[in-house]
C-alpha cells in the first residue's frame, strides 16, 4: 500500500490499476462497427469477430483528465452545463450535476435554450458537457453559435464537428457512461481538494447507471410476493397451534368447573364429585326385544297377489 500510495503522488494523474480495471469491466473500450476518420487515431485495432473496433484506453484516460482539468479551471461551476437527450445518461447527468455542482439537461433539449435570449430556459454556459453527440447535435450547433467549448463522450462512428475535446469511449453501454461520468466527478473533485487520492471516493458507480423502470417494478413486485408468501406460512405454522389452545382452553379452566359445584342441585352435585354410580343402560335393555328376536313368519309367495280389473 505505501508504494502504491507513493507511485500516485509521483503521478497524479497517471491511470491506476483499479480503474483501469473498472474501464474493462464496463466495457470502456468496445466501440462502434463503423470508425469516423476523425476518429480513427482513437482506435487501436479492429476485431475480427464481430468486426468492432477496439478503442484505446490510454488515450480514454489522456482526454478524461484534461476535461477534469478544464472543469476545474471555470470559477463558477453552475457555467458548466452537461447534456443528456439519451436515456442511458440522464441519471449519469443527474449525478455528477449533483457530486460537481454544475447545471444539467436530463430531458429533451429545447431548441434556442443557448442562442434564443426571449426564451424562459435561456442559458449562457461557459462549458458544454455531451454525452453523445450524435444525438445532442442541437446543443453542440448552438454552442458553436456562442463560442462555447465543447467536451463530449464520442464512439468511433460521431462525428466531431464543433467538438473541442473528444473523450473516446463506448458512449451506447449504460455502464460505459456511468463509469465514465463518475471518474470525471471525481477527477474534478481531487483537483479541487475536496477529496484525498490515498483515499476511495466514497460514492458507488451504481448511482450513476441508468436503472429501467419495467426492472425496478418488477423487483418490487417479486419482493411483495416472497414477504406474502413469508406472511402466510407463517400464519399457517401458527394456525394449529392457536386452534389447540381454543380447544382446550387454559390450564385449570375444567379444574376451576369442577370445583365449583354451587349452581347445581344434589344429584348433580353428587354426579359431578363422583358418589352416585352412571345408571347401567345395558340391563335396562335386556328385556327389549331386539331386531334379531322378531321373526318374519310370512313369506312373499303365500301372500296373495291383488286383483286387477281388465278394462271392458
Amino acid at each position: 500500500k505505501i508504494a502504491e500510495l507513493v507511485a500516485t503522488m509521483a503521478s497524479p494523474l497517471a491511470m491506476q490499476e483499479d480503474d483501469l480495471k473498472l474501464l474493462l469491466a464496463a466495457r470502456t473500450h468496445i466501440g462502434n462497427e463503423n470508425v469516423n476518420a476523425h476518429m480513427s487515431k482513437y482506435v487501436w485495432r479492429r476485431r475480427q469477430e464481430g468486426g468492432v473496433h477496439i478503442i484505446n484506453i490510454g488515450k480514454t484516460w489522456e482526454k478524461l483528465m484534461l476535461a477534469a482539468r478544464i472543469i476545474v479551471a471555470i470559477e463558477n461551476p453552475e457555467d458548466v452545463v452537461a447534456v443528456s437527450g439519451t436515456q442511458t445518461g440522464q441519471r449519469a447527468v443527474y449525478k455528477f450535476a449533483q457530486h460537481t455542482g454544475c447545471s444539467y439537461i436530463g430531458s429533451r433539449y429545447t431548441p434556442g435554450c443557448f442562442t434564443n435570449q426571449i426564451q424562459k430556459k435561456y442559458m449562457e454556459p461557459r462549458l458544454l458537457i455531451v454525452t453523445d453527440p450524435l444525438v445532442d447535435h442541437q446543443p453542440i450547433k448552438e454552442a458553436a453559435y456562442a463560442n462555447i467549448p465543447v467536451i463530449a463522450f464520442c464512439d468511433t462512428n460521431a462525428v466531431t464537428r464543433y467538438i473541442d475535446v473528444v473523450i473516446p469511449c463506448n458512449n451506447r453501454s449504460k455502464h460505459s457512461i456511468a463509469l465514465m461520468y463518475w471518474l470525471l466527478a471525481r477527477e474534478v473533485n481531487r483537483l479541487r481538494g475536496a477529496i484525498s487520492r490515498a483515499e476511495p471516493w466514497g460514492v458507488m458507480v451504481d448511482l450513476f447507471m441508468y436503472r429501467q423502470p419495467e426492472e425496478e417494478d418488477k423487483k418490487a413486485s417479486d419482493e411483495a410476493a416472497q414477504a406474502a408468501e413469508a406472511l402466510a406460512e407463517a400464519e399457517e405454522k401458527a394456525a394449529p397451534e392457536k386452534k389447540v389452545e381454543t380447544a382446550f382452553g387454559a390450564p385449570g379452566v375444567y379444574g376451576e368447573l369442577k370445583a365449583d359445584t354451587s349452581a347445581f342441585t344434589d344429584d348433580a352435585k353428587a354426579a359431578v364429585e363422583g358418589t352416585v354410580a352412571a345408571p347401567d343402560f345395558a340391563a335396562a335393555a335386556t328385556g327389549a326385544e331386539g331386531w334379531n328376536n322378531k321373526i318374519e313368519t310370512e313369506e312373499w309367495g303365500d301372500s296373495a297377489a291383488p286383483a286387477i280389473a281388465m278394462p271392458q
